[in-house]
């Protein structure tokens, strides 16, 4: 495999924003043109005269697609298009909670895996690993991880290290594999741990990861509080740096956005907060309910974060959160961040959709307050034929972690093409088109995230 700190193809960087052709710029004309106009005759999709651009340029017919998808919505003009890819090029972007590129998996392995009576659960964790340590272990991969990262234009993730719950063991899992992936891919992927390591990867053309688990370690003894509580730290020193009080449904520290009760935060969640604010590792409440988001809020002594959201007034949705409790989080310094997920932001959610959710927390909340958390992924091109060498399996239970009400299916939401993670870049241009200042957008795109990373960190520095 080759190594990860191998410059990129040279046609990747021949081209920039000014050097766009006349062509690629009129096919992305803005719809301020009057109707008379007469129609074009057919021509090259916008991502094809686009290419030239580094933001832009990429063999992959599956990030052309998308990107096509989001240009026939936004509809630049050459102007907008020129400014918003070079602003994004140079500002630190920080995707609050997403997730690197997914590879595929080892379709072959899998189906050795079946023949010799592996279990369901066996079967699933060896899926799972696939498609997030293969980067490292396949040329293939590694290919389009690289093609991936380079063409989203991100420089740190907020990556999803935990399960969705709280066996110490369970998260352990997750956590070891993208230490494993940033361990192996050390030329192009950073395991950031401070946020100075992320200045870093930005200033090295580098990307990173700063981890989150999917929830707080709890042993379940129930012996002390204290004992019980006492993993937030063991976890903070192997590198997480962000937490979920709970996922969907009721756990220990409060309820979570699927339960009907809406029961709030318990004791033991109140004296999580007071150990993650010691600690240094930041609240979110993004799968939490409104009421435990709330009072949340009202506990923490350190800014917190619905790191994956919507606006509630925009589209009320147990993902979303209402404006009552987006100001709570704002109020502690924190922030919000809105997701790619179509259905959380409208009915036929789509990049337009995304950006009316950012300039609604932006006006209402603070510029300050507001970051893109996309909670969605690349997959791999080559994940659909990996997939068709498994065997089927016979149907399983739902997971617990699943019981969620009909209409928001976790990892089963319909796609939309326009809010794909590859497209970061013309999120920026939208951004543009919507009249915001640079300044403005790159505390959007990275800076706020970047500011609570660095306002809940406890320097542990010792001294001198």
């Amino acid at each position: 495999m080759p190594p990860f700190d191998t410059p990129l193809p040279r046609r990747q960087f021949l081209g920039t924003a000014a050097g766009l052709s006349a062509a690629s710029l009129a096919l992305t004309a803005s719809a301020q043109e009057k109707d008379s106009t007469p129609a074009p005759s057919p021509s090259p999709s916008p991502s094809a005269t686009l290419r030239p651009h580094p933001l832009m340029a990429t063999a992959h017919a599956g990030i052309a697609r998308v990107r096509d998808a989001a240009l026939a919505i936004l509809r630049p003009t050459p102007a907008e298009l020129e400014r918003g890819l070079a602003l994004h090029r140079e500002s630190l972007v920080f995707d609050s909670y997403g997730f690197a590129p997914r590879a595929a998996v080892d379709g072959a392995a899998l189906k050795a895996l079946d023949e010799a009576k592996a279990s369901d659960a066996e079967m699933q964790d060896a899926r799972e690993e696939m498609g997030m340590i293969r980067p490292a272990l396949s040329t293939l991969e590694s290919e389009e991880f690289r093609e991936a990262l380079t063409c989203s234009g991100v420089t740190a993730i907020f990556q999803n290290a935990g399960e969705e719950g709280q066996d110490p063991l369970m998260l352990l899992k997750r956590l070891a594999r993208f230490t494993y992936l940033g361990d192996k891919l050390r030329g192009t992927l950073v395991r950031a741990t401070q946020p100075d390591d992320i200045l870093a990867a930005k200033k090295a053309d580098r990307h990173c990861l700063y981890l989150t688990g999917n929830g707080v370690p709890l042993p379940q003894a129930w012996v002390t509080a204290e004992e019980e509580l006492g993993y937030i730290r063991v976890f903070y020193q192997l590198g997480i740096r962000m937490m979920h009080l709970t996922y969907n449904r009721r756990n220990m520290l409060g309820d979570g956005c699927a339960e009907p009760a809406n029961g709030g935060l318990s004791d033991l969640g109140r004296l999580a907060i007071e150990e993650m604010n010691r600690v240094g590792v930041i609240v979110d409440v993004a799968h939490s309910g409104w009421k435990t988001s709330l009072e949340a809020a009202k506990a923490s002594k350190k800014p917190m974060v619905a790191s994956h959201t919507v606006c509630g007034a925009l589209n009320s949705h147990i993902r979303s959160k209402p404006d009552e409790v987006i100001r709570a989080i704002c109020d502690t310094g924190g922030l919000i961040g809105i997701c790619c997920i179509a259905p959380f932001l409208a009915r036929t959610g789509d990049i337009a959709a995304l950006l009316d959710h950012i300039d609604y927390a932006a006006k209402t909340f603070g510029v300050e307050h507001v970051a893109i958390g996309t909670d969605v992924s690349h997959t791999s091109q080559h994940s659909a034929a990996e997939n068709a060498k498994v065997p089927r399996r016979a149907a399983r239970r739902t997971r617990f972690a699943a019981l969620w009400p009909d209409g928001a299916l976790g990892g089963n939401w319909p796609r939309q093409d326009s809010l794909a993670w590859t497209n970061w870049p013309l999120f920026t241009v939208g951004l543009v088109q919507r009249g915001y200042k640079d300044d403005d957008i790159r505390k959007i795109l990275g800076e706020n995230v970047l500011r609570v990373c660095r306002d809940v960190l406890v320097d542990s520095t010792p001294s001198a």
